[in-house]
């Protein structure tokens, strides 16, 4: 992958299945490569799988050790006796604060989203990571949820990524994010086989800062999930006080 632009943000977002690839191996240290090829300044995973007495609160990644020079934030999804699963936020930069936002619906998959402030060389960055539901219920639920997070931080430069399970024609509730931060081009992303779904999608607000959205189709990104990550990058020259 190209270099980001001078004064760029880059940011980006993976389904990273677990760290299991399409040849079903379990390689952590294949997913590592994936990111550090990306070189986002923040990058959001979906389906990430840890140990369960990992604290909470920890900074150092976890699962992922080559990633020495960036601090996560963890946000499960699903807790159980040995593992937890969910989102993750990783950056090479200062977290500020975390907050996670529970997407749970009863008798459906636990889903969550993980939102955090990080100051990116200066910049304040708002990010919300999430995971949706395969079911259209669910993620009319869960759009609602996300919009509510996106008024607490009205006025502020913010990306919403994540993997959000929406591929059918008359039938998506991504639009409501459309409407409320800018519709944001689709990057068929999945299964990386065949790209055909734009499954994992990144808006940032106010749309004018958002610069130009990318697929990673490096050889190693072909084996190390079914998902290909999700790249954008944000100009953040383009952000005025008035908005």
């Amino acid at each position: 992958m190209t270099a980001p632009r001078p004064g760029a943000i880059r940011i980006a977002t993976y389904n990273v299945h677990a760290c299991v690839g399409t040849d079903g191996r379990h390689d952590p240290k294949r997913t590592a490569a994936v990111i550090n090829e990306i070189g986002a300044d923040v990058v959001a995973l979906q389906e990430f799988r840890y140990p369960a007495d990992i604290a909470l609160e920890t900074r150092t990644p976890v699962v992922l050790t080559e990633l020495e020079n960036y601090q996560c934030a963890l946000g499960p999804a699903r807790r159980g006796a040995t593992h937890c699963f969910g989102n993750v936020l990783l950056t090479p930069h200062t977290i500020r604060e975390v907050h996670r936002i529970d997407l749970s619906i009863a008798r459906y998959e636990p889903r969550s989203a993980l939102a955090a402030t990080i100051d990116v060389r200066g910049v304040e960055l708002h990010v919300l990571a999430a995971h949706l539901g395969l079911r259209l219920s669910e993620r009319r639920f869960q759009v609602k949820q996300i919009l509510e997070y996106l008024r607490s931080v009205r006025g502020t430069l913010v990306a919403v990524m994540g993997d959000f399970n929406d591929w059918l024609p008359g039938r998506s509730v991504v639009h409501v994010l459309d409407e409320h931060l800018g519709r944001s081009p689709k990057a068929k992303s999945f299964p990386v086989a065949r790209p055909m779904l734009a499954l994992d999608r990144i808006w940032v607000h106010p749309r004018r800062a958002l610069d130009r959205v990318m697929i990673h189709q490096s050889p190693t990104a072909r084996r190390a999930s079914d998902h290909y990550p999700v790249v954008a990058e944000i100009n953040p020259d383009a952000v005025t006080v008035a908005e």
